[in-house]
């Protein structure tokens, strides 16, 4: 692209409430400068517990100035930025680069299977070629209930995504989904069965998976599903085991697809070695872990990381970040992207 045909893939503009945050700013500046010297004017010359009150009252006044100044930091220059995904797409549609994604579980009970596999297929269900996207779950608690959670999410993949691009589907995780949609959002009969059958479908994961978290273990008969299961029958332990490498998808060479015959992105399970007497330095070393196994495998180029418990809710994310990375004038100076994170209210 010639320097003159330049169009930024992003832009960055003032937030529009400026004016209302320097008001507030302003009006606060004032009130923390009257207290200050009311305080100064109001020192207790007396000796005792009225000097110490004094003190201990202004030390705490203080602490909370100094921290609202240090706040204002970030708001001072607020802007917001807005990314153009059509200009990404007619520029680098055909080369955009692999993206390997993290996800860090470490206790199936705090952070039940069912949520992390929920997270993952709204990962897998990007907006993005499924032939570049790899999905690794690092999971510290080493958990064959986790194993099994993913190994279904990996059955259930092949009719979820399917499932995405026929309803275009925003908010990608099931579970969320089928919270928000009470109802069949489309008057087709073929959609509405089609609807009915997915959310079958999910209900019988859920189930299964609730099912084994209530009994604590995977019962021997669904133990045959996938050899990967096999590793828990080595007297595995959460803090004394070998590494669990599995691949639930093969996404090398388009080898698996999904019920439209489209490829699936690769879905892998990592437990890494632990053993007794050894720091495993918890999320740094799980993340030590997934960069060293992934730049065997897929090598993505761009890293997305997440915690299990952080769905995605916006299946553009990653081409949204790449309109950052791969802005022609911007881009190399950029090494990270932070999306925003939504809290659901419980």
């Amino acid at each position: 692209m010639k320097k003159d045909d330049y169009i930024p893939l992003f832009e960055s503009k003032a937030a529009g409430w400026r004016g209302v945050y320097w008001f507030y700013a302003i009006s606060m500046a004032v009130s923390v400068s009257l207290i200050c010297i009311h305080r100064v004017m109001h020192f207790p010359h007396q000796k005792g517990l009225a000097r110490w009150a004094w003190i201990g009252i202004s030390m705490a006044e203080l602490w909370f100035v100094t921290y609202w100044i240090i706040t204002q930091f970030a708001r001072y220059r607020a802007v917001s930025r807005y990314t153009f995904k059509d200009r990404l797409s007619r520029r680098y549609e055909d080369g955009l680069p692999c993206v390997d994604i993290f996800v860090s579980t470490a206790d199936p009970q705090l952070e039940p299977p069912l949520m992390v596999a929920d997270t993952v297929l709204s990962l897998m269900a990007y907006d993005y070629p499924p032939e570049k996207l790899s999905v690794y779950l690092s999971d510290d608690g080493c958990s064959d209930l986790v194993f099994y959670a993913l190994y279904e999410a990996s059955k259930f993949s092949r009719v979820w995504l399917p499932f995405c691009r026929s309803f275009n589907v925003e908010l990608r995780a099931p579970n969320a989904y089928f919270s928000a949609v009470k109802e069949l959002p489309s008057d087709d009969p073929s959609l509405a069965k089609e609807w009915r059958e997915v959310k079958k479908l999910y209900n019988e994961m859920e189930a299964q998976i609730t099912d084994i978290m209530k009994l604590g273990r995977v019962p021997d008969h669904l133990r045959k599903h996938h050899k990967g299961l096999r590793e828990w029958e080595s007297g595995v332990s959460r803090s004394n085991h070998h590494t669990i490498l599995q691949v639930l998808i093969d996404g090398r060479g388009n080898k698996e697809v999904d019920i439209e015959g489209k490829p699936l992105p690769m879905l892998l399970y990592l437990a890494r070695e632990k053993r007794p007497g050894y720091a495993h330095n918890f999320k740094a070393g799980a993340m030590n872990a997934l960069i060293r196994v992934s730049s065997r495998i897929s090598n993505g180029s761009i890293i997305l990381n997440l915690d299990c418990d952080h769905y995605s809710n916006n299946p553009q994310s990653v081409r949204d970040a790449l309109c950052f990375f791969m802005d022609e004038k911007q881009g190399h100076n950029i090494a990270y992207v932070q999306h925003p994170q939504k809290f659901d209210k419980e």
